[in-house]
């Protein structure tokens, strides 16, 4: 028996993630039986020629909704985002020997201390100083003209921290982890040298990340690169130098196409923008919520809040769970609430989660 969409909760889960429940339906629709052929596409070969063009298709969609040039490559791999703090220093540093990071929180740190096995990260900027609630401007970015890349995390999953700019890195190939912010609002791929994403938040389920890569930084991995985390080797064999994480890209082409029936990413862009604009409306307005990011810098996929009485948290939670409100506890190393509002979390969620959180603060801190 399946559930109704009045049924299921809504879930603010920072990653694995919430997923458009009309791809769901979709997948299970198909779940046993793909395309009539008495298989699940799970099942399926990725060398089978229909797989293939399902894949193709998929990245065609891709480069549809990002306007991606065709002098970049799309890598469909697997290991995560995480994975990517090691593979780039092994597909870009080169004889560099060094390359920039700017330091936003979290994940930006454990992409720094990744880099020391290969080569040294240069920290050109460090919001720490100011405990992660701004970004560093353009102008205290004390960028090095001969790094290999400079690499920085536009939104931080954990603090709730984003960048309002993209930075200038001049002819240095600037690598972007996106895995937050993907497929939310349009960008400029040629801005970028990479763009790698986890898929678990806007793409699809985990298990399957996506690198996109300007061929002119293709061939110039270490020797002792495993083959399948080589960029130019994968670009080659069109991801399939190993067997992909098969229903991973499956689902993650079904996203592909529901985005492009929505309207595409400008018209998520809106979405999104409603959606924190009416969370974090709620916050300022409130005597207990408070949220200490810089406006500027505030987080539209992970907003994050803090409970003036902390010692309401678990009863908050608690109760919000059994509201059908899911995943709204804060990270482990700051604390507090969070509320991932990714692509596929409605409208409804966050009106459903305000007026919760409204008569919390009624009932509780009157």
């Amino acid at each position: 028996m399946s559930l109704t969409a009045n049924q299921r909760q809504f879930n603010f889960c920072a990653g694995p993630a919430a997923l458009p429940l009309a791809v769901l339906e979709r997948a299970q629709l198909e779940l046993l039986d793909w395309q009539g052929r008495g298989v699940s596409v799970m099942e399926m070969s990725h060398r089978h020629p229909a797989y293939i063009a399902m894949v193709e298709a998929a990245e065609l969609k891709l480069r549809q909704l990002m306007n991606i040039p065709a002098n970049y490559k799309v890598l469909f791999l697997q290991g995560g985002a995480t994975a990517q703090f090691a593979f780039l220093p092994l597909n870009l540093l080169g004889d560099r020997g060094s390359a920039d990071y700017i330091d936003t929180g979290i994940w930006s740190t454990k992409a720094i201390d990744a880099m020391a096995p290969y080569g040294e990260a240069k920290v050109i900027a460090s919001s720490q100083g100011q405990n992660y609630h701004q970004v560093p401007r353009q102008e205290q970015l004390q960028l090095n003209a001969n790094a290999a890349y400079v690499h920085y995390c536009p939104n931080e999953t954990i603090g709730g921290l984003a960048f309002d700019y993209v930075p200038n890195t001049g002819d240095v190939p600037l690598v972007a982890d996106m895995s937050s912010t993907i497929l939310s609002e349009p960008i400029d791929v040629a801005q970028f040298g990479v763009i790698y994403a986890g898929a678990q938040k806007n793409i699809g389920p985990a298990g399957l990340t996506l690198v996109i890569v300007r061929e002119d930084l293709l061939g110039q991995a270490r020797a002792d690169t495993p083959r399948p985390f080589n960029y130019a080797l994968q670009a080659a064999n069109d991801s399939m130098l190993n067997t992909p994480p098969t229903y991973s890209w499956y689902l993650a082409g079904l996203v592909f196409e529901w985005l492009l029936e929505r309207g595409g990413i400008s018209a998520m862009a809106q979405q999104n923008q409603i959606k924190a604009d009416l969370l974090y409306q709620t916050i300022d307005q409130s005597r207990l919520y408070s949220n200490a990011i810089a406006v500027p810098n505030r987080s539209k996929m992970n907003v994050t809040f803090m409970l003036a009485d902390e010692s309401l948290n678990t009863l908050f939670l608690q109760q919000s769970e059994a509201q059908g409100l899911l995943h709204l506890k804060g990270h482990r190393s700051v604390g507090g609430m969070r509320a991932s509002i990714y692509n596929a979390v409605p409208v409804e969620a966050i009106k459903a989660l305000i007026a919760f959180m409204q008569d919390f603060e009624q009932r509780h801190w009157a």
